[in-house]
């Protein structure tokens, strides 16, 4: 099994709507990728950094999951542009991604 993870790193001025996130695009995203083999699709949102009062590194984390990386990238090569052109209306923010295999 393999988990993409979307990174959305905090900082000064930056927008995030969770509600959003969690009511339009995650949805989206799961309806979109289902044929593709997405598993499930958790959200982390940042609550603060290591330190008391610290602010968190990132806005917000998602992690996809799915069987293959070839599950992954057959469901963004059909419905990527799609579901990135949605991005801007959650966020200001520059996505990074990360594809690690669950173990």
């Amino acid at each position: 099994m393999i988990c993409v993870s979307v990174f959305y790193p905090n900082g000064p001025g930056k927008r995030f709507d969770q509600v959003y996130y969690e009511r339009k695009h995650r949805p989206l995203v799961m309806d979109r990728l289902a044929s593709h083999g997405i598993t499930r699709y958790e959200i982390q949102q940042g609550l603060s950094g290591l330190g008391p009062g610290s602010e968190p590194v990132f806005a917000c984390i998602g992690n996809l999951y799915f069987e293959t990386v070839s599950d992954f990238q057959d469901g963004m090569a059909a419905h990527g542009a799609e579901l990135q052109a949605d991005i801007p209306n959650f966020t200001d923010i520059q996505p990074q991604f990360q594809i690690s295999e669950t173990v």
